[in-house]
């Protein structure tokens, strides 16, 4: 069984999946001052359907131990952390025809190293594998 969670993230990355456009809004009305301004690039919804993908990938899976896109989650995870600004920036412009444009509040640093914390925790639970409860019903089934 899946701890809660990782079924929480699980279920949060399908609806990702599904719907990414209310999940894009959430986070422009919590990091822009002119949030309806906003005009996204036409690749901007496959970018966070591709991010919940990874994210039900990487969780759902019941292998433990790195994997190339745990790796590159967990880089961007440390980065977001430590250095957030240089991917705000990027992403801006990567998601947004208008990001010059936009204003950001100032949460958006700390939100990002949030993201940043939340990606490394998805790792986390990712590399694991299986978890602990699951392992333990395994040896006492072989007993």
């Amino acid at each position: 069984m899946f701890h809660p969670l990782r079924t929480l993230l699980i279920a949060f990355g399908i609806a990702e999946i599904a719907k990414p456009q209310p999940v894009i809004n959430a986070c422009e009305r919590i990091g822009l001052e002119n949030a309806e301004e906003a005009e996204l690039r036409p690749w901007a919804l496959w970018g966070a359907r591709l991010e919940g993908a990874l994210f039900v990938w990487l969780l759902a899976r019941r292998e433990s131990g790195w994997t190339p896109a745990s790796w590159l989650l967990g880089i961007a995870g440390v980065v977001l952390v430590v250095l957030p600004q240089p991917i705000i920036d990027y992403s801006q412009q990567l998601v947004y025809a208008n990001a010059d444009d936009l204003k950001l509040k100032p949460v958006v640093k700390p939100t990002a190293r949030l993201l940043g914390v939340l990606y490394l925790f998805v790792v986390a639970l990712s590399a694991s594998g299986t978890e602990p409860d699951d392992s333990e019903d395994v040896i006492e089934q072989r007993t």
